[in-house]
């Protein structure tokens, strides 16, 4: 049975839930997290995930929020574990997907022929202002961290800055319910993810002084645990001095292959 979401933020007219347990890290799937968003009465979902995460998430929604009322589907990127269950939402609920217009024309590979027509909002590279109730979502430019078009979103009433890719730590969805206020103890179960996902230092560096700008309170990204307090200038400095992507590719990373691949199933390593 799932537990119950980490309210990451509560006043009366506004709220930021954490459903983290819905897709567990186990030797099939990475675990992974899905954000709801209510503001006034107007909801949106951040990174809805895939199917396996679609009918616990569904549910548990309906505790807090009706379906019916759902405003937005709000995607980082387009990989698999935010959007695969994008026909699913489309079909249950009247929520526009909004997404970077590097990918509006590949999401309708994710749905039946026609369901993605006047349903989704892409997002110019530039990012901006998405209205959400009353309230706001800031949409920022976060390119090739990982994916060619991809976007953070900054919430100015809980100053939670949703990140996606970036932050991640690989862990279950029992221990993401914690914040991270000590970055060195994770940095274990984040490095080898960052070094092989991130682009390169110099796209890290330029996200770095643009992020440093806001007043965060929280770094939530969309696997793993939230980083809090001193971790935050932690995580910064962290990704400022970070090698990564292109930065380790050298001439032994391109060369013809020679090794065998066996046409036989295996466990997905760990």
């Amino acid at each position: 049975m799932a537990l119950a979401p980490v309210e990451l933020y509560r006043d009366e007219h506004h709220a930021c839930l954490m459903f983290t347990d819905l897709v567990e890290e186990d030797a099939q799937a990475v675990q992974a997290n899905q954000f709801l968003i209510v503001d006034h009465g107007t909801g949106a979902i951040i990174d809805p995930g895939g199917n396996l995460a679609f009918n616990e998430l569904y549910m548990g929604m309906v505790r807090y929020f009706s379906p019916h009322k759902l405003s937005y589907l709000i995607a980082s990127h387009a990989d698999p574990d935010i959007i695969a269950s994008l026909d699913r939402w489309l079909t249950s609920t009247k929520a526009s997907l909004v997404i970077s217009r590097v990918w509006e024309r590949f999401v309708p590979h994710f749905t039946k022929v026609g369901k993605t027509e006047n349903r989704v909002i892409p997002v110019q590279d530039a990012g901006g202002i998405l209205p959400l109730g009353q309230s706001q979502l800031h949409i920022l430019p976060a390119h090739f961290l990982h994916a060619e078009g991809n976007f953070h979103f900054y919430d100015p009433i809980s100053r939670i800055l949703f990140t996606g890719d970036l932050g991640v730590s690989l862990t279950d969805g029992y221990i993401a319910r914690t914040p991270v206020t000590d970055l060195a103890p994770y940095i274990a179960r984040m490095e080898g993810f960052h070094r092989r996902y991130m682009v390169s230092n110099k796209v890290l560096r330029l996200w770095v002084a643009m992020a440093r700008q806001l007043e965060i309170s929280l770094i939530v990204p969309q696997h793993g645990a939230p980083i809090m307090g001193q971790a935050i200038a932690q995580f910064f400095d962290w990704l400022d001095h970070l090698m990564c992507g292109i930065d380790l590719m050298d001439n032994q990373s391109y060369t013809l292959p020679r090794a065998p691949i066996s046409p036989q199933p295996v466990a997905v390593a760990r």
